[in-house]
């Protein structure tokens, strides 16, 4: 088996690193919903099934971005990266807002 060197590593390779800000968001959400689970729900004190939904994602794609972690397939590489963080965590703030 050959080994890599750092010129052979093309733009196209994924970065391994941590990436903080995406696990710092996944573990703030781990926290917030597990000492305050009210945040999921709407103003008659119905669970926001949708809110809880984004908010669980943006933890998920938080949490396994932030470790460096990168999915082998397509669709969870893309549901499970600091962009759809960011994505689930903006919908969910929305989401929340608007009740």
């Amino acid at each position: 088996m050959r080994k890599r060197r750092p010129d052979d590593i093309t733009s196209a390779a994924a970065d391994r690193g941590f990436r903080v800000l995406s696990l710092l968001t996944g573990i703030v959400l781990v926290l917030l919903l597990t000492a305050y689970p009210h945040v999921a729900m709407d103003r008659w004190g119905a669970a926001d099934h949708v809110a809880a939904l984004v908010l669980l994602w943006s933890m998920s794609a938080g949490l396994v971005s932030g470790v460096g972690f990168v999915p082998a397939g397509g669709l969870p590489r893309l549901l499970l990266s600091s962009q759809a963080c960011l994505l689930a965590l903006v919908l969910g703030v929305l989401r929340i807002l608007g009740h």
